[in-house]
């Protein structure tokens, strides 16, 4: 229950980053605003580390580990914010949706586990189509829309092999190591790159932040960063890493629903299939049969034809002395 808890929390989480990320540019820079969001982020992981009075030394410990996870912050982060320059929001969802056989592909070559079947294949390529035709009308083309599309195709190749590799280095190792750790490191890693590349690409510190930018980079830092991330980490653990690439597909139908719900946005009926069509897809891929439905469904029939029957003449006497002491209370 746990971790069906924090999988749905990621979804919900990423469901709402892409508002805030574009809110977070209001009135600095992107490069600006992603190295905040980070900084602050690390420098409240610190600040509960020193509170549970907890040795830094692990992160040198297992800094492979750590390395390995930081490379989906950064160089993913600006990859993905530089990208985003080129293309819509819709056709980047439809690329990432790319995550699920991206990190399959992973896991065959690093882990040696082949996650696909015909079934799983099938489902993919279902949610792929609903994603497209859910934003199709977004797709548009033109000679610099290549940066784009390259830089997205990047960051979902990155994000998949940071994924596959820390789930490989753990099992190597053979450590334990809590989400809240594992989150910490990649921060504590991430941190100089971005700096770095923001000062190469900004290099200047923001005159004045907007409360809208505030708002959206505190919210990324703790919920985005810290809390995502930690339990990104937990269900990593505890789940084929194929399984959790599924968020990519998640992700975008919530945030329809939720811009549905809270901005009053109306869905047009080519929206509507091309959810039911993810619904479906995700549905298919789950690890169930027709086989084992039809069987689940005989043992209930079953079930139900061999129950005793309740003898009637037994009711019929308790009904009885029920009405009895009815009347007896009424005469009283």
């Amino acid at each position: 229950m746990a971790v069906l808890f924090a999988y749905f929390s990621v979804v919900l989480i990423w469901a709402t980053t892409p508002l805030a990320i574009q809110w977070s540019s209001d009135s600095i820079s992107f490069m600006a605003a992603a190295a905040l969001r980070i900084a602050i982020a690390l420098a409240i992981a610190l600040l509960i580390h020193g509170l549970l009075r907890k040795s830094l030394a692990t992160y040198w410990q297992h800094a492979q580990i750590y390395f390995a996870a930081s490379i989906s912050i950064f160089p993913n982060m600006p990859v993905v914010y530089w990208g985003v320059q080129f293309i819509p929001s819709g056709l980047v969802v439809v690329i990432f949706a790319m995550s699920p056989f991206v990190t399959g592909l992973m896991t065959l070559l690093l882990l040696k586990q082949n996650p696909f079947t015909l079934k799983k294949v099938i489902a993919l390529m279902l949610a792929l189509v609903g994603l497209v035709i859910i934003f199709y009308h977004q797709f548009q083309f033109n000679a610099r829309s290549i940066y784009g599309i390259a830089s997205i195709l990047l960051s979902c190749l990155i994000f998949s092999f940071s994924s596959v590799w820390v789930k490989k280095l753990i099992q190597q190792q053979a450590v334990t190591l809590d989400a809240f750790h594992q989150i910490s490191g990649a921060l504590l890693f991430s941190l100089p790159g971005l700096l770095l590349c923001w000062w190469l690409v900004d290099g200047a510190l923001p005159q004045a932040v907007s409360v809208k930018s505030g708002a959206s980079i505190l919210y990324l830092a703790i919920m985005g960063s810290l809390v995502g991330g930690a339990l990104f980490y937990f269900i990593l653990q505890r789940m084929s890493a194929s399984a959790v690439s599924l968020i990519t597909l998640m992700t975008p139908v919530l945030a329809i629903i939720i811009g549905k719900h809270l901005a009053d946005e109306e869905l047009s009926s080519q929206t509507l299939i091309g959810v039911a069509i993810v619904l479906f897809a995700l549905l298919l891929y789950l690890p169930w049969s027709i086989r084992a439905v039809a069987a689940k469904v005989d043992a209930w029939l079953l079930h139900q034809m061999t129950k005793p029957v309740p003898d009637e003449s037994e009711t019929s006497v308790q009904e009885e002395l029920q009405k009895i002491k009815d009347y007896v209370i009424r005469f009283k």
